[in-house]
């Protein structure tokens, strides 16, 4: 039948992504055990600073003895399991075998400190938690022995690099496989098995609960569109406990048979291509300032990085020069730049590996097959005309089931009609292509990390100095915003000096969410209403 209107009005801003692949209907460990079947003599996993490789059928079995054990040690459907560690091959396996056993793989940021870390144990109601023992300058043993009598539901503490891991997955060797199948035949893709904490306006982080479903068609589809198949491996500087390393590249890998390559606990520029170029890497993920970073190497040039083709760069925009030398220097002419949140598994757009540099650097790209995006006026929620600003709103598979354990605050977000909201302001072109313009909310992005200055400010309310506290985001140039206080203090004779501010958020508070940058105010800039002009603080320190 031909003729007729077209599928929707194209001169609004609502695109569909249309596709021949169909979404995956398996859970991960479903999905894990298939591509060890089709692939298990290739590499699955290479972590370059320990010196350990392991093919698929290797990584599949580590992963089932390990799911074994958390069965032995009575870890049930549902139940809450923490990772607080940096990148490393144990990492992973603890990915992949909660989600075999169904249990709620619960991620937590290397870089929290004490307070942020006991708010998240008791929130999510962490029953066992997995951590590094330390590395830099965190002693994460110590930090949890500070807030474990807080945790009420802390049962168990496991730590990479100790001899409890391997007496833990020892538990595993005596475990009955049909026992283990029998929970895998209880699971649904639909099931919750992932919590990501995402900052919050109301002062702490938010958890976003994400299923199989969400997590193992998102790492798919971004796979699928920058053409990963068996022959690829993937280099992935970024942190696994954000959905760029765990989705993007850990579940774009393991859904292709690509192998998972680890160059270091944390990024290092120089470790990351030292990387490349000894496990002949074909795709490298990084935010715009990693990629900076490596170029920046004063023996930049003496690295092969030849095998290279594409890879992601996400968290912000990428500058066109930079976007010129990944491309000609680094030999990664299919990059793609992703755009999206947690809460949305992350990506709703992406460029395709044939845009020119033009879209690869003004856009964000267009939808993902299986997804809607729309662009609506902020205060009436109707769909906008191409070419005009509004919110950014997406729909489809990768919506989170919700914030754990906090409905109205999942209401807030996700609309009747299942649309999360982003709060972002964006234009689509009328190529269906989206540009992000601007923040409805007052998140500062600093490279790549998304910093909500309200959780700041509940935080520094507590020194003793601190009368009043107002945090926005500046202009830097390295970080693409630093986190600035505008503080009011309780005895104008003794203001708080910025290295007092350091020394009380030092050890407590996250190192990138930390103030950089301090101003002693009399007062805020208000509204007649009583509320703080924020933007009037942003802009009175842009320079």
């Amino acid at each position: 039948m031909s003729g007729g209107l077209p599928a929707s009005d194209p001169g609004l801003s609502y695109a569909h992504g249309t596709g021949t692949t169909a979404l995956l209907g398996e859970t991960i460990g479903a999905n894990l055990a298939r591509t060890a079947r089709t692939w298990p003599d290739r590499e699955a996993l290479v972590d370059v600073a320990a010196g350990r490789r392991w093919t698929y059928a290797a990584f599949d079995a580590d992963v089932d003895r390990l799911a074994r054990a958390l069965l032995a040690s009575g870890i049930a459907k549902g139940d809450r399991v923490g990772i607080w560690a940096v990148n490393r091959a144990e990492w992973v396996l603890v990915q992949y075998a909660t989600a075999r056993v169904g249990a709620v793989m619960v991620n937590i940021n290397p870089a929290y400190r004490t307070h942020e870390v006991r708010f998240v144990l008791r929130q999510a109601g962490v029953r066992l938690l997995f951590a590094s023992l330390s590395h830099k300058s965190s002693d994460y043993r110590a930090m949890v022995e500070e807030v474990r009598g807080d945790c009420h539901e802390l049962r168990e503490v496991v730590y990479f690099g100790d001899p409890g891991w391997a007496a833990f997955t020892a538990r595993g060797e005596a475990g009955d496989r049909s026992e283990l199948a029998a929970r895998e035949a209880e699971l649904s893709c639909d099931d919750p098995i992932n919590i990501q904490y995402t900052s919050g306006t109301t002062g702490f982080p938010k958890g976003a609960t994400l299923s199989h479903h969400n997590i193992l068609n998102n790492g798919y589809f971004v796979g699928e569109l920058v053409k990963y198949s068996e022959q690829d491996r993937i280099c992935v500087p970024v942190p696994f406990y954000h959905c760029f390393g765990m989705v993007m590249a850990n579940l774009a890998a393991t859904s292709h048979g690509a192998c998972m390559v680890i160059p270091a606990p944390s990024f290092e520029p120089r470790a990351s291509l030292e990387a490349v170029q000894r496990e002949r890497c074909t795709a490298l993920y990084g935010v715009p300032t990693m990629f900076i970073a490596e170029l920046n190497l004063p023996d930049f040039a003496s690295y092969d990085l030849s095998t290279l083709r594409t890879g992601i760069m996400a968290g912000s925009p990428c500058p066109v020069e930079v976007m010129k030398r990944v491309v000609a220097e680094m030999h990664m002419a299919e990059v793609a730049i992703c755009y999206g949140m947690t809460e949305t598994s992350p990506v709703s757009l992406q460029t395709r590996t044939d845009d020119d540099l033009e879209h690869r650097t003004a856009t964000v790209g267009r939808v993902l097959p299986h997804l809607e995006v729309k662009i609506v006026d902020p205060a009436t929620g109707v769909t906008q005309p191409r070419g005009r600003t509004g919110e950014l709103c997406t729909r489809g598979y990768s919506v989170m089931l919700g914030y754990w354990d906090e409905p109205e605050k999942s209401a807030e977000v996700i609309d009747a009609g299942r649309w999360m909201h982003t709060g972002d302001l964006a234009m689509m072109r009328e190529d269906g292509y989206v540009e992000i313009v601007g923040r409805i909310k007052d998140m500062i992005i600093r490279g790549g990390e998304n910093i909500y200055p309200r959780e700041i400010e509940e935080f520094l309310y507590a020194h003793p100095k601190i009368r009043d506290v107002q945090v926005v985001g500046v202009p830097d140039e390295k970080y693409g915003e630093e986190v600035l206080a505008c503080v009011i203090p309780h005895d104008e004779g003794d203001p708080l000096t910025l290295e007092e501010l350091h020394a009380f958020c030092r050890g407590r508070l996250a190192h990138y969410k930390v103030p950089s940058r301090l101003s002693i105010l009399d007062a805020f800039p208000m509204t007649v209403s009583g509320k703080v002009r924020k933007i009037e603080l942003r802009e009175r320190y842009r320079d």
